[in-house]
């Protein structure tokens, strides 16, 4: 019998990965991307446009593609968990999370969520 306290510890262990994926992609590639913009952040700040921001984000596409990944999965992230707190899990969703619990609980101890997901430790 799966426990819906396993479900939960499962879920909220793919927030946090989710969010710590977003939190290095911004702490990582957005400062390598805004610095490959910084001659055109420097010509926004005189004389903004939205032409000239436009054309800055064209000729970098490194820099954009950085960018828009940063921004596109924050965007992503924040939906998903939105979505789960507003309307719950969808179905398919659920039936996901049961059959990890299962196999988790299949391997036993020496699957690496073992600990957190069955033998939480805040309840030794």
């Amino acid at each position: 019998m799966i426990n819906n306290t396993e479900i939960q510890r499962l879920h909220r262990l793919i927030v946090w990965g989710r969010w710590v994926v977003v939190i290095l992609l911004w702490i990582t590639v957005a400062p390598l991307s805004i610095r490959q913009l910084q001659p055109e952040i420097v010509l926004w700040r005189s004389h903004f446009t939205w032409i000239a921001v436009r054309y800055g984000l064209a000729h970098h596409r490194t820099a954009t593609l950085g960018l828009s990944l940063c921004i596109g999965l924050t965007t992503a992230v924040l939906v998903w968990q939105s979505r789960n707190i507003l309307m719950g899990f969808p179905p398919e969703y659920q039936k996901r999370l049961e059959q990890q619990v299962r196999y988790i609980r299949q391997q036993g101890a020496s699957h690496p969520l073992w600990k957190w997901v069955i033998n939480n430790p805040s309840q030794n």
